[in-house]
């Protein structure tokens, strides 16, 4: 069986939705459940899994082929490394916290309270929140299996991405 026939661009952004809709959810039951607060820059990744998530269901949807399956591909591309590169942030953070650990205001109020310009810088910059380690499966925080799915996310719309271009050679 080709890799064509396995790794369909439904059967690939239908996963990928999958999984971010398992994610997303995993992370309101660990912040309603458990009492997890997500820290400015968790939300964050949570706003690229769901945006990774939308622009894959829409994939998943529409069954594109050939430029249509990178379009999507490169859509999902775009949002899983803007996710993925808060995660970098958050667990860098996590592994160098700051001497002064500032818990500054939360998302909302930045975004509400600042220009856009000034707000940004805010964000990235963390909070001692950000740098907190509140959960760890196997070892890893949120933010590095956070890392790990859009890893894997960016793994998958490269299968997508390589077979749209064999279907238009054959």
């Amino acid at each position: 069986m080709s890799t064509r026939s396995l790794f369909t661009p439904r059967l690939v952004f239908g996963a990928v939705f999958i999984a971010c809709l398992g994610l997303v959810l995993g992370a309101l039951f660990l912040q309603h459940e458990e009492g997890l607060e997500p820290c400015p820059l968790c939300i964050l990744q949570r706003y690229a899994f769901v945006a990774v998530g939308i622009v894959a269901f829409l994939g998943a949807l529409h069954n594109p082929k050939g430029k249509g399956a990178r379009f999507y591909a490169t859509l999902v591309a775009v949002a899983a490394l803007a996710g993925g590169g808060v995660a970098v942030r958050q667990s860098w953070l996590q592994h160098n916290p700051p001497v002064f650990a500032e818990c500054g205001p939360g998302l909302e109020t930045i975004v509400d309270s600042f220009p856009l310009a000034e707000a940004l810088p805010m964000i990235f910059r963390g909070s001692g929140d950000c740098s907190k380690v509140d959960w760890t499966f196997l070892g890893l925080s949120i933010a590095e299996w956070a890392l790990i799915a859009f890893a894997a996310t960016l793994v998958a719309v490269v299968l997508v991405w390589v077979n749209a271009g064999r279907a238009r050679r054959n």
